[in-house]
């Protein structure tokens, strides 16, 4: 369920579930949130895929797509470790990883976990770039 700023685009791909959120209130998807997806289904034939762009709370400027947040649902990842899992995802998306994508959390699911757990997680909110809390000198 959407709300708030979250804005969603539901696609239904040969039983498959893709959701698109931005937390920025757009509801374009930009080129980098695109490929992505792309390379996410090809590499990993995922039967839920939700991509969550959180650029907008971040420090960077609007339109911006370099913070995301991403929960992948394969059968590949059956009987691998979480980092197994990271890996597959990170070897897809090296290209993205090495230019304009600055952060990405990753949940990484069997069909099995989402089932048992089936929603994308928050990120906290960003501090600006530093660690200090905002008002001290």
């Amino acid at each position: 369920m959407l709300s708030g700023q979250l804005v969603g685009r539901l696609f239904s791909m040969a039983g498959r579930v893709c959701l698109s959120r931005s937390s920025a209130g757009l509801g374009t998807i930009g080129p980098v949130e695109a490929a992505i997806r792309t390379k996410l289904e090809q590499a990993l034939n995922p039967e839920v895929l939700e991509l969550r762009n959180e650029s907008g709370g971040h420090a960077v400027p609007p339109g911006s797509e370099t913070h995301f947040r991403v929960a992948v649902v394969s059968s590949r990842f059956e009987g691998l470790s979480p980092l197994q899992r990271h890996r597959l995802v990170h070897a897809a998306l090296s290209e993205e990883l090495a230019g304009p994508v600055h952060a990405l959390a990753i949940q990484a699911r069997t069909p099995a976990q989402w089932q048992e757990n089936p929603q994308l997680d928050m990120s906290p909110p960003c501090l600006g770039g530093s660690k200090k809390t905002r008002g001290t000198p």
